[in-house]
């Protein structure tokens, strides 16, 4: 069944519109990825804009979660993973070899699908970035783990409890403790892998509202199966099937007007 979504009034348009002058943070350029003689990856060239959702979307095997980990350079660390093409960061191409991968990662945060908290006290979760980037001073420390437990959407949570460990939180809390330690070192870009696949209707919710509120700061990028959260939250989406990008456009377009056949059928459920 086809969505319904509204289409744009004059002034929507207008947004969107000036939406697409947005700068780029992050573009990739004939970008390829193999695993092996595999391909995962074909060929794909995009542009993701400053302070907007990103979703991408495709059937299980498309190449999403390989994307994404381009982004900043997770693919480095799968055994017999290869990057062709460039992504450039701000300009610059991230898989040149003065760059710093650990740097990358913390300008290029990313949220995994299992929530993922250390064994640790919730403070000692979100404090660990800043900590091993330097930071030793204790002050500093507790408003970094303030300020981005409240960016989070977690801070009246858990502000009794900041020496319990973070285990002890439940599913949805656990994801947005693991949101705020990609906070704490002040990223530029947040990646985020099937964030809410594991959370219950109402963690999911609160997880898409904290999505909407995070691009006022911060650029973000989803990976979701489920394209009712796309349409929730991308200003944009991708469409990825067999390693190609089909389509990508503003999101009120992919799901009311889409330029290939192949994404109506998606998004139409006629496979995936």
């Amino acid at each position: 069944m086809k969505f319904k979504m509204k289409l744009p009034s004059k002034i929507e348009q207008e947004i969107i519109d000036s939406s697409t002058k947005s700068s780029t943070v992050l573009e990739c350029r004939n970008l390829s990825v193999f695993y092996g003689d595999k391909p995962a990856i074909k060929n794909v060239n995009m542009k993701i804009f400053r302070n907007k959702v990103t979703a991408i979307i495709g059937p299980s095997g498309c190449g999403k979660s390989t994307i994404l980990r381009c982004f900043n350079r997770m693919n480095d660390l799968i055994k017999g993973a290869k990057v062709e093409g460039e992504v450039l960061f701000d300009g610059k191409n991230i898989y040149s070899q003065d760059i710093d991968p650990v740097e990358l990662r913390r300008r290029i945060g990313m949220v995994f699908q299992v929530p993922n908290p250390f064994p640790k006290t919730i403070f000692d979760n979100v404090a660990y970035g800043p900590r091993i980037h330097g930071e030793k001073n204790k002050e500093k420390l507790r408003r970094i783990v303030e300020d981005s437990l409240r960016k989070a959407a977690l801070w009246d949570e858990v502000k009794d409890r900041l020496n319990t460990n973070a285990l002890d939180l439940s599913g949805g809390q656990q994801q947005r403790l693991c949101i705020a330690r990609a906070l704490a070192v002040q990223p530029e870009v947040i990646l985020m892998d099937e964030p809410a696949s594991a959370l219950d209707p109402i963690a999911t919710a609160k997880i898409e509202e904290l999505i909407l509120n995070l691009k006022k700061e911060y650029t973000v990028v989803i990976v979701t199966h489920n394209m009712q959260q796309a349409a929730r939250v991308g200003d944009y989406t991708a469409f990825f099937l067999m390693g190609e990008l089909i389509e990508y456009d503003v999101t009120s377009k992919i799901f009311e007007k889409p330029s290939d056949k192949r994404t109506e059928d998606y998004i139409t459920g006629r496979f995936g």
